[in-house]
């Protein structure tokens, strides 16, 4: 089935039956302020993000990281849940989803309402260094860049999915980049660059959440990439649907039971509301 007049009931029949999954992605938080990777057309719509092999190169490259992901903090920071992470909330707390997976590192499931969401890629409000692995809220970090770069003026032209945006390079030169407090070393958000493994452990934990799910719902991704990917293969391979909301065409189509080609907020909304969430 793909999307037309009929998609919304089918979907809400789907979920009615509880035990459902969730795999969320950039596509979801655009009503939010945050943009997504690629269009409706699949391509990509910004210059690929910093690698993990790129960041741990050298300091130039970490100082660049830096310098665009403190001009773009803010945006991300200030970014609050849309109508379609509170649906999300609703129907995880009513029953229809037994668990929720995300790809995004915006937090904003979590604000949302969602506090057992997976963070498949982990999260921008955290940093850990890379040499004593110790983790700390972003907030602080964002405090002694500050005063490390008090002349620093954010002249961004635009924010990106990973929140960071393009800067001038006198600017990106001149940054200041803060170690470890705790031990002197490199200090990362807390996320998974591309190049990066996810945690294994964070791979089997949502193994077992689809498993033990009836259905996948795929809710803004392109499925683009294989961390996201693998979840609906598996789903596809043991006999379960996979419904995809997603505006524009996903890596999945051909796997997935019922495709609807939609916004996020107004549909999610009215399957909670269809729903009784």
């Amino acid at each position: 089935m793909t999307a037309h007049e009929d998609g919304l009931p089918a979907l809400t029949r789907l979920l009615a039956r509880g035990g459902v999954a969730v795999l969320s992605g950039a596509g979801l938080s655009t009503e939010s302020g945050i943009p997504d990777y690629r269009g409706p057309d699949g391509i990509r719509r910004h210059r690929a993000p910093m690698t993990y092999q790129e960041f741990l190169a050298g300091e130039p490259a970490r100082r660049r990281y830096w310098a665009r992901s403190h001009a773009g903090r803010a945006v991300i920071a200030g970014a609050r849940p849309n109508a379609g992470h509170l649906a999300v909330a609703r129907l995880r707390a009513a029953g229809p989803l037994a668990s929720v997976i995300t790809q995004n590192v915006d937090g904003l499931h979590r604000a949302a309402g969602t506090t057992d969401a997976v963070e498949l890629h982990g999260g921008l409000d955290r940093v850990i260094c890379l040499s004593c692995a110790a983790i700390s809220p972003r907030a602080e970090l964002d405090e002694r860049l500050a005063a490390l770069n008090p002349a620093f003026r954010d002249a961004g032209s635009r924010i990106n999915p990973d929140g960071d945006v393009e800067l001038p390079d006198d600017l990106v030169t001149s940054f200041t980049v803060a170690d470890c407090a705790r031990c002197g070393g490199v200090l990362k958000p807390d996320v998974v660059f591309f190049g990066e493994n996810v945690p294994k452990a964070r791979v089997e934990h949502c193994y077992r959440l689809v498993d033990e799910a009836r259905a996948l719902l795929v809710l803004g991704s392109s499925l683009a990439v294989l961390s996201g990917l693998r979840f609906v293969r598996r789903t596809a391979n043991a006999g379960k649907p996979v419904a995809i909301i997603n505006q524009g065409p996903t890596r999945a189509d051909d796997l997935a039971t019922l495709h609807l080609d939609r916004p996020l907020g107004e549909t999610l909304t009215a399957l909670a509301e269809r729903l009784g969430a």
